[in-house]
């Protein structure tokens, strides 16, 4: 809205948003959360066949998903 004041002046008042705008991102690194859910380290999936082929399983799993969730989230955009 304007206001005049005495000089004659408008000025425009502007308002405050409630929150500042800080968008946060978070980095995700699916290697370093597989590790950590199967307990396993970088030197024992190296080291350790059975280790690499669950780690890999656990990886796969988890690209299937993360492509789900998202063909999920683009129907839902566009099927409302």
């Amino acid at each position: 809205m304007s206001q005049i004041d005495g000089l004659g002046f408008s000025g425009v008042r502007l308002r405050r948003q409630d929150g500042p705008r800080v968008q946060v991102v978070i980095v995700q690194r699916p290697l370093d959360r597989i590790l950590s859910f199967t307990g396993y380290s970088i030197d024992d999936v190296v080291n350790n066949p059975i280790a690499k082929h669950a780690l890999i399983g656990y990886y796969k799993l988890s690209r299937q998903i993360d492509r789900r969730s998202e063909c999920v989230d683009l129907e839902r955009q566009w099927n409302p």
